[in-house]
């Protein structure tokens, strides 16, 4: 007998733990052996004139469409979205990925103008811009539907920016992946996990009967990658590079689709081994992201998955018919809830606070993310939803559960409020999605690649408070962008992390600038960068409203 989603709700809720916040502690500078670094500043935009308090939304030339009216099976995944500067002239471009069509990237010219390239590149999911070979250049890597990922290098020519190339010994398909140097050579490395019921239903008897996929990583020796098989089967929405055990190193966590568990592996000597550390984990884990959202020092780990954020009876009676046919009941002892779940560290390991903290149900969730959208100090959340399935969803217009996205505020006690007055509650069925200050002005801009709809840039016009950036540079290690190093911000009243990363939220690339909001009146009086081989350099009293590149000599 299955059950009702009143009664999955209801379970769902007994399960997640209502704790209270952990207590805020005094953060501890970052430590290790000193790097002397070279610093260049630059100014920071002005924000523009009236603010307006609300996102403006720009449509973006380019539409993630499914092969016909309305998606079926898989084709209502969608695809991701990523941020760099591909070229190096200081201004953030856009690289947008499509399941079915052409690749878009937006060339940033300025004062959110964009000049779109269609690239000859169909089939693409995720999208990463990270610099494979070492060479100071972000390449663009994809992942795939039904093949291996491709990599487009960086030559830098203006006149021919990007080939084609194979990643040398890379040959099984992949679905969602994440980069970084996970032993320790600084050296690039990545993790790749396929999504077998896509590939099950492109590829029957094949599939079955061939090597299948599963979850790689694959370790960077030389010019080629080394493969290593954790998992040979995986239904994989999202991958991360997240710190399990506390020991500043980067652990691997797949999250994944239906009722399969989520995999973890931590770094054990020359080798992984896996684990189980959460007691309670999202059912269809959608995506991940992590962040410092108490500016304890500690970050926390989020997870989406399918759980409607209006209890009302219109709201209930779309999910119902949907959840009937799709859920039965979860095993005893399975960790899995239908909803969000926020790992939160504690003396005693991770426990789940979502609820508690208000970011449980967000909708039909694939992309969520944390940024300080207001330059608080604060991180917020913002939430992609929707979902597109003739099946699925037969009893709805169009087979579309329309939902808006979801903006939190973080209030600064732990706890996150919904904004609607923010403006960002769009209803076009997002997917990825990737945040960064894409007009240089100090405050973070939000991409989303939506689904048969055009994206959006929502350009933010909050105004309120003051930031500083800072892009890392490293260029005696092929890790070139200091994938892996932890920054911290401390002013006179507190201190603020970031991590620098290359990939947040489902199939979508970060920036690896970071980005500090806080409020105008804190001065900040040191910035400490942890590079990933553990040296801490140090830069006394950066300037509010401007860029810093650091250059480790």
């Amino acid at each position: 007998m299955k059950q009702s989603v009143s009664a999955i709700f209801a379970v769902t809720l007994l399960l997640a733990g209502c704790g209270n916040p952990p207590q805020r502690a005094q953060v501890a500078p970052l430590s290790g052996p000193p790097a002397a670094v070279h610093v260049q500043s630059v100014a920071l935009a002005a924000p523009p004139e009236p603010c307006t308090g609300v996102f403006a939304a720009h449509d973006l030339d380019h539409t993630t469409a499914t092969p016909r009216p309305v998606a079926r099976m898989f084709e209502g995944n969608g695809a991701g979205v990523a941020i760099g500067d591909l070229d190096d002239d200081g201004w953030l471009d856009v690289v947008l990925a499509h399941s079915h069509g052409a690749a878009t990237l937006l060339w940033n010219t300025g004062d959110l103008h964009f000049r779109a390239e269609r690239l000859p590149q169909h089939d693409t999911r995720a999208v990463s811009l990270v610099d494979v070979d070492g060479d100071g250049r972000l390449d663009i890597v994809f992942t795939r539907r039904l093949a291996a990922p491709s990599y487009w290098h960086n030559t830098g020519d203006p006149a021919a920016r990007f080939t084609p190339e194979l990643l040398p010994n890379v040959a099984r398909p992949a679905y969602a992946m994440a980069w970084g140097d996970l032993n320790g050579d600084s050296a690039l490395d990545f993790v790749a996990a396929s999504y077998d019921a896509e590939l099950l239903t492109a590829q029957g008897n094949s599939f079955l009967m061939g090597p299948g996929a599963g979850v790689y990583v694959y370790t960077r020796s030389g010019e080629r990658f080394v493969p290593l098989q954790l998992a040979h089967k995986s239904q994989a929405l999202t991958l991360a590079l997240f710190d399990l055990n506390h020991d500043a190193q980067p652990d691997i966590l797949v999250g994944n689709d239906f009722a399969t568990p989520d995999q973890y592996w931590v770094r054990q000597n020359d080798g992984w081994a896996a684990m189980q550390p959460f007691s309670a984990t999202s059912h269809s884990t959608m995506s991940f992201d992590s962040g410092d959202i108490d500016n304890t020092g500690q970050p926390v780990l989020f997870a989406t998955d399918m759980k409607p954020y209006d209890k009302g009876v219109a709201t209930l009676a779309e999910w119902q018919p949907m959840m009937s046919e799709m859920w039965s009941p979860v095993p005893l002892g399975d960790p899995q809830i239908v909803e969000n779940v926020l790992q939160v560290p504690g003396a005693t390991g991770f426990r789940n606070q979502a609820y508690a903290r208000g970011v449980d149900a967000t909708g039909w969730s694939w992309s969520g993310e944390f940024a300080d959208l207001d330059n608080d100090g604060w991180l917020d959340l913002y939430v992609a939803n929707g979902m597109i399935e003739a099946e699925l969803f037969n009893y709805l217009p169009n087979g579309a559960l329309v939902e808006q996205n979801q903006a939190l505020h973080n209030d600064g006690a732990g706890h996150f409020v919904p904004m609607p007055q923010w403006g960002l509650g769009s209803a076009r069925s997002g997917r990825g999605m990737a945040i960064a200050d894409l007009d240089g002005d100090g405050d973070l801009d939000i991409v989303v690649n939506n689904l048969n709809a055009p994206s959006q840039l929502f350009e933010n016009q909050l105004c309120g408070g003051a930031s500083l950036a800072v892009d890392l540079r490293w260029p005696g290690s092929k890790n070139t962008r200091a994938l892996g190093a932890a920054v911290q911000l401390r002013t006179g009243t507190a201190a603020y992390s970031r991590m620098v990363r290359a990939e947040a939220g489902y199939l979508s690339g970060l920036p690896a600038r970071v980005q500090f909001g806080f409020p105008a009146g804190e001065t900040p009086r040191q910035l400490l960068v942890r590079w990933p081989d553990g040296a801490v350099s140090q830069v006394a009293a950066p300037t509010p409203g401007t860029r810093l590149t650091i250059t480790r000599e």
